[in-house]
């Protein structure tokens, strides 16, 4: 399967509650690369790249901390970029 990259907009109870840390874990132990980081709005922006099936568990497992609540998310599906692991902006 070919790899996508999604630019994703999280809304809810989503910072301050280690949603940026939990993302970096779950994407870096399934080999997927991209970014995240808090935006001034409160919503936090998830760039994240690879196999769109684990791309879908990271969101499972973001949907169940116990910590994080996400109310609603906007993605796009955007062009593939060159890089090599996953990071907190």
């Amino acid at each position: 399967m070919a790899d996508v990259r999604k630019h994703i907009t999280f809304y809810g109870r989503v910072q301050g509650v280690g949603f940026r840390y939990t993302a970096k874990y779950l994407a870096q132990s399934m080999d997927l690369t991209g970014w995240v980081r808090n935006e001034w709005d409160g919503t936090v922006t998830m760039e994240i790249q690879g196999s769109e099936i684990l791309i879908n568990k990271v969101l499972v497992g973001l949907n169940n901390n116990r910590f994080i609540t996400i109310d609603w998310v906007d993605t796009k599906e955007i062009p593939l970029e060159e890089e090599r692991s996953f990071v907190v902006k």
